[in-house]
């Protein structure tokens, strides 16, 4: 028996219809692959604050794990029983930071099941079809909420009437605001007002300031930047 024989002898499924070594072995390579690329959306879509490298790792892992018992329990029933029995005893101890997090652990086991079911193709053009659709998603960061990009706190005396020497300002320098609370301060000579706002993309914050300053008269302005969401 030649080497190419033997290769072809490897590579060719049994009479239980259980794939060869030669085969396990290349779709392993496929998905390890395929998850790289997975962790690598990941990492470059990732917008939180907690990026963990072990959990990148941990998706690579899971999907080669998931190809290789898809294959192995392939044609087996008592295998696969054997192995359901085994998994549902085992608990996850890590919290995943982000909902997203969980979508991507399903997303690289989709994929080991899809190569470990020895569609390969298939299993390529999943990968290339859900991970585009992922960047998009975050590029254009779809279905945001409605965010005050900063928080504006100032002092009025009592003699001025707020909205109108505000609204204009808004007006100009804002997509959305909202009053979130206005307070009498001072032993009631003055009145304090908070505001949440997103401003328009165009618009500095420190113009915004001087406006709102040279309209309150000098009075106390704090702007800072928030991620408050606004109310519906």
């Amino acid at each position: 028996m030649n080497l190419d024989t033997l290769f072809t002898d490897l590579a060719s499924p049994n009479a239980e219809g259980i794939p060869g070594p030669a085969e396990v072995a290349l779709a392993m390579l496929i998905s390890i692959g395929l998850n790289l690329l997975i962790g690598s959306l990941y990492r470059k879509t990732y917008q939180g604050t907690r990026y963990s490298q072990d959990f990148v790792q941990t998706l690579i892992v899971i999907g080669v794990v998931t190809t290789i018992l898809i294959m192995v329990v392939s044609g087996n029933g008592a295998i696969a029983f054997g192995m359901f029995a085994a998994f549902s005893v085992i608990r996850f101890r890590r919290t995943l930071g982000q909902s997203r997090d969980l979508a991507f652990v399903f997303f690289a086991m989709a994929i080991g099941m899809v190569v470990g079911a020895r569609l390969y193709l298939m299993a390529c053009i999943i990968t290339v079809i859900v991970g585009l659709a992922i960047y998009l998603l975050t590029k254009t960061n779809a279905f945001a909420a409605r965010r005050a990009s900063h928080m504006m706190t100032l002092r009025l005396t009592n003699d001025h009437d707020f909205e109108e020497l505000l609204n204009p300002i808004f007006e100009s320098f804002t997509v959305r605001t909202q009053l979130l609370r206005i307070s009498s301060v001072q032993a009631g000579m003055m009145t304090e007002l908070r505001y949440g706002l997103q401003l328009k993309d165009n618009m500095r914050t420190v113009d915004l300031l001087e406006a709102v300053q040279a309209a309150t008269g000098n009075n106390r302005v704090v702007i800072a930047p928030t991620e408050k969401e606004f109310d519906s």
